[in-house]
């Protein structure tokens, strides 16, 4: 049996940077078997994180075919991967849609990280669509035996990571034919 990842929406009192008190509903990622997991897994997830009382409004199978935190990185991108196939047959290109769900701190760094997901894909693909997503935090599952604690830290320590303040420097690796560059000109 393989899991697989509900996309829960709590709903919550949120004090804001003023401190005014908000009704929010923030959706979460949880790795569970069956709904009933799920419900039960973000209730425990979220009694950690608020202290006050929460709802559960809405519970739903997400689409996601990978889940990939990425250090340095505070918000979570929806990549659409399409992987391309010849079908021999029909002797037509057959395009299959997967979705990623990946950190990032901005849609090219969200772009850079689906490219380094996707290294070593023995099929051709493209990436028609990434789009920023609402989801606040991921919970995945791991059944506390030592090998999966070890797992569970690194995943947790690398979601955790905060983005280094200041500006990175960006070395532009794109490299153009001589020829066609001086024809467009």
């Amino acid at each position: 049996m393989s899991s697989m990842w509900y996309e829960c929406k709590v709903k919550y009192r949120k004090t804001d940077d003023t401190g005014v008190q908000k009704v929010t509903t923030e959706p979460y990622l949880v790795d569970a078997m069956s709904y009933t997991e799920a419900e039960s897994r973000i209730n425990e997830e979220m009694a950690a994180y608020i202290s006050e009382e929460f709802k559960i409004t809405n519970i739903k199978v997400a689409n996601y075919a990978e889940i990939h935190p990425f250090e340095n990185s505070d918000r979570w991108f929806k990549s659409r991967v399409s992987l391309l196939a010849y079908d021999e047959e029909s002797g037509k290109e057959r395009k299959t849609n997967m979705y990623v769900l990946l950190q990032a701190n901005d849609v090219k760094e969200a772009f850079d990280n689906t490219v380094r997901v996707m290294t070593g894909t023995m099929g051709d693909y493209t990436i028609p669509a990434i789009s920023e997503s609402p989801i606040m935090d991921v919970f995945p599952y791991f059944s506390g035996e030592e090998g999966d604690l070890e797992q569970m830290e690194k995943f947790n320590a690398i979601k955790a990571s905060k983005p280094e303040s200041g500006a990175v420097a960006v070395e532009d690796e794109m490299e153009f034919d001589a020829e066609i560059v001086s024809e467009s000109y």
